[in-house]
């Protein structure tokens, strides 16, 4: 495959063949080389064959091979024209990441570590089939979950209404439809609402170590030295099943539309048909279980550190500063050569990264732009960024969403064998507490690129600006 370097940021994939666009990669050069190993590069190349793709297939420059679309893949089609692909929002609908500011120190917290994550650990359900007894949906309450999002959560008293103003689209995709929902992918998800799971998901005590834009810091909250909380997670089981469900429909549909395909996990249909609409409304369900997910495990944090700490959550100040989508395909409007046109951004493994003074970045954060969190690992950093003009310009108002899977899991922990993982992390001053010791080891520090090398690409291509940057202090996984 040939590449030509735009710039120190920036490599293009000429069109070629059956591609109806470029592809273009963010990456500086040392990223470049490992990328080039990979074969999502030809991931890159095969979504932009898509028909109605606008622009560019887009790719972070934490990037990886993924189903169908690369994880770290942007693809915007146009709304009338283009298709809808369930790989280029992947399995886990709605993945993403939640950050809460506290008004502690790392000094108060240090002290009372070890117990506060063994109570997140008690509290915040951990593993692939985890739930808690006392919260168990019936299907009545389930759609209302699929159709609220994080709105049912604090009906319910498990957060605060201005919760909600601090959510990517308020914490619920209007146009879900429970109905499209399977029967199987209720009953996978009704017992999971409030949970983790496995693999990267996490929630994750964190010291603001470094601040870079103290004007951006003072407005997302943050400053040096105090205690944030990170939370990772998606749509657990549901969101799976959903996924699932229409790739075995999108195939069949693909054919009957006459759409080639360069790889069939590319499967599709127009947006505009039936099975487009059946798949966007279940999708936006799940990703509305997704929010609510988040909320739950949101009120479960507050309660954790307030048994710990013997104060009430008011007083501890856990207020959410941003909740960002990593899998989602949305319905926005950018400017296309001069001409405004409504669009559907694919965005998987990719972050949504609205520029100041745009009407859909909370107000409080107008002047500074949407904050962008990017989780790294559990044993370095991670960062959180804003949004930019130029973002919105170039990449559809999208940034990266992590470090990136350097290792795959099972060469992971092929290189974690005999290794006291658990023991080095405790020596760099992070407490962590798993489910099992094979996640441990499949997320160990060395499987993921430096954060700090992908926060560089970004922030040096203008579609991030660098706001702070939080220590890991103690780790809950699955």
């Amino acid at each position: 495959m040939r590449l030509e370097r735009l710039d120190p940021w920036r490599v293009r994939i000429p069109r070629h063949g059956g591609m109806r666009v470029d592809g273009i990669v963010y990456a500086g050069p040392e990223l470049m080389a490992e990328i080039e190993r990979d074969p999502c590069l030809e991931q890159v190349a095969n979504v932009a064959h898509l028909p109605g793709i606008v622009g560019a297939s887009l790719a972070m420059p934490d990037i990886h091979w993924g189903y169908g679309f690369p994880i770290g893949g942007v693809a915007a089609m146009d709304a009338e024209e283009g298709v809808i692909s369930p790989g280029g929002v992947g399995y886990d609908i709605n993945c993403g990441v939640r950050l809460l500011r506290s008004t502690l120190t790392a000094d108060e917290v240090r002290p009372r570590l070890r117990e506060l994550v063994a109570q997140l650990f008690r509290n915040v359900p951990t593993g692939v089939g985890a739930g808690r007894r006392d919260l168990r949906l019936g299907r009545r309450d389930l759609e209302r979950v699929l159709a609220r999002g994080a709105a049912w959560a604090v009906g319910r008293g498990m957060g605060e209404p201005d919760d909600l103003l601090h959510i990517e689209e308020g914490g619920c995709l209007a146009t879900a439809d429970p109905e499209a929902v399977s029967a199987r992918a209720c009953e996978r998800g009704g017992p999971q609402l409030g949970t983790l799971g496995s693999g990267n998901h996490f929630c994750e005590v964190q010291e603001v170590e470094e601040v870079f834009d103290e004007k951006a810091a003072a407005a997302f909250g943050l400053a040096r030295g105090q205690v944030t909380v990170m939370l990772h997670s998606g749509s657990r089981g549901l969101g799976h099943q959903v996924c699932s469900d229409f790739l075995k429909r999108m195939l069949d549909a693909a054919r009957r539309y006459g759409i080639a395909l360069p790889d069939r996990q590319l499967c599709c249909a127009p947006i505009r048909s039936e099975e487009g609409r059946e798949y966007l409304g279940a999708m936006a369900a799940a990703a509305n279980f997704a929010f609510a997910n988040r909320q739950v495990m949101t009120h479960w944090v507050r309660e954790s550190f307030a048994a710990v700490f013997g104060l009430p959550p008011a007083r501890l100040g856990l207020g959410v500063v941003y909740d960002v989508c990593h899998n989602i395909a949305k319905f926005e409007r950018f400017t296309v050569a001069g001409r405004e046109r409504r669009l559907c951004v694919h965005r998987k493994g990719a972050t949504r990264a609205y520029p100041p003074g745009h009407p859909q970045t909370p107000e409080a954060y107008r002047e500074a732009g949407q904050p962008v969190i990017i989780p790294g690992d559990m044993g370095r950093y991670s960062y959180v960024l804003a949004g930019t003009e130029r973002a919105f310009a170039d990449t559809f108002g999208s940034s990266c969403h992590g470090a990136g899977r350097r290792l795959s899991r099972h060469r992971a922990k092929a290189a974690a064998r005999g290794r006291d993982l658990v023991g080095e992390l405790a020596a760099r001053g992070v407490v962590v507490m798993a489910d099992g010791m094979g996640t441990v080891a499949e997320e160990m520090p060395e499987a993921y690129k430096d954060v700090a090398e992908v926060v560089e690409v970004v922030e040096g291509a203008g579609i991030s600006c660098r706001v702070a940057r939080l220590r890991p202090l103690g780790v809950i996984k699955g």
